[in-house]
């Protein structure tokens, strides 16, 4: 696989090389929306940065949200390319299309050290499209923006939140230019290496801490890790089906009744591993104004809401984590964004930095917590920009952006 070192060291200067970022971060719902978390923006700008210093004319394509292939106010990347150029502290030009006329006047207007944002590449259908041909129609296009490989045109892929997609900013691009790995990209997949046991022996314990809503969205991360794992802490929603699983009543929790059985076979199978809440905390709606209980996961009362883990599995998460030498961390403990329900996670999160060796934070709702929660960010050894694509990769499935970038 290509590298962007592979790619500076031929020359780069008066060269347009397309970049796929991962800009897909929160906006505020104000009349003129502004970034409220900018860690992937801030994880980007390495690659930016070196691109620019060494004279490159960088064209960035990204994605924000899930628009329906068709341009959407609320989805336009304008207040991103705002943010970015604050942090780059330089000018970013902004495209009002993604292969339109606005794209290919900035992109043929470009000079050496300049950068070209465009707008969000899912308001074109051809990024998502399930159509190969409508997908390479569109790779085509942004690939052109660089006048294509016969003008120098180059791509690196640095959005790591994205290799689990075969998009055509992703995936199809790749095989129409020169394409080279990220350095945001490359760091991720050498961490996750290290937690698969693909970059020699996994240090010793391993504990895996899984929260988040659903049972099913982790349950294949789930089956491939219980055994290379030495403890699997669960917290977050779904520990209420395992809950279940074990005659617990829950209560109005949330309830994957159609992954009881499988948890109950999850817990016979490697009960020893699986380490689940004692106490957890209720309310009787979903509000920051409900009156809290704390009571024991035997004494959940019929008629409450569970939104968080209790004082007592924080502590006993923690002396797990205490003891552990590699640890993954992925989804929040409880509803971390409302006050009353953020303990857990926090006192989790706080755990996880106390641990010895490699700590990884798996991206997504649990890297939001660290910065809302206000935790220092360098406690951690390494905190991923993409959620599901470090699930998926720990799962053992091909991810497509990888796979194309490791092609000749």
């Amino acid at each position: 696989m290509r590298t962007l070192d592979d790619l500076i060291k031929v020359g780069v200067r008066g060269r347009r090389v397309l970049v796929r970022s991962d800009l897909n971060v929160p906006l505020s719902k104000h009349d003129t929306p502004t970034v409220t978390d900018d860690g992937r923006i801030r994880a980007s700008l390495p690659v930016l940065v070196r691109l620019l210093e060494a004279g490159a004319r960088v064209i960035v394509t990204a994605h924000l949200g899930r628009p329906k292939g068709a341009p959407e106010d609320k989805y336009s990347l304008r207040p991103v390319a705002d943010r970015l150029a604050q942090l780059l502290g330089r000018p970013v030009q902004f495209a009002l299309d993604t292969v339109g006329e606005s794209a290919r006047l900035m992109a043929d207007g470009l000079s050496d050290g300049e950068l070209l944002l465009l707008e969000n590449v899912r308001f074109n259908p051809g990024e998502t499209s399930k159509n190969d041909a409508e997908r390479a129609e569109f790779a085509t296009a942004l690939a052109l923006l660089t006048g294509g490989e016969e003008d120098g045109g180059a791509y690196v892929d640095d959005a790591f939140g994205a290799v689990h997609r075969a998009h055509a900013s992703v995936y199809d691009v790749a095989k129409l230019l020169p394409h080279y790995c990220g350095d945001l990209v490359r760091d991720e997949l050498a961490v996750l290496q290290r937690l698969t046991g693909e970059a020699g022996d996994v240090e010793r314990p391993y504990v895996v801490v899984l929260g988040g809503s659903k049972v099913s969205d982790k349950l294949a991360v789930i089956e491939a890790l219980l055994p290379k794992v030495d403890r699997l802490l669960v917290g977050g929603g779904m520990c209420f089906t395992f809950l279940k699983s074990q005659g617990y009543e829950v209560g109005k929790s949330l309830l994957e009744a159609d992954q009881v059985d499988t948890c109950a076979r999850l817990l016979a199978e490697s009960g020893d591993k699986i380490v689940l809440p004692s106490d957890v905390v209720v309310a009787p709606e979903f509000s920051a104004d409900a009156p809290v209980l704390t009571v024991p996961v035997s004494q959940m009362p019929a008629d409450q809401l569970g939104l968080d883990i209790g004082p007592d599995s924080v502590a006993a998460f923690a002396r797990v984590l205490h003891e552990a030498t590699t640890v993954f961390w992925n989804g929040p403990m409880g509803v971390f964004e409302l006050a009353p329900f953020a303990a857990g996670t926090k006192g989790v999160a706080e755990a996880v930095t106390g641990a010895r060796g490699l700590t990884v934070v798996g991206g997504g709702d649990s890297a939001a917590a660290v910065r809302a929660l206000g935790i220092d960010e360098n406690l951690f050894g390494h905190i991923s920009t993409g959620g599901g694509a470090s699930l998926e990769y720990l799962e053992g499935k091909t991810l497509p952006g990888v796979a194309v970038l490791s092609e000749s």
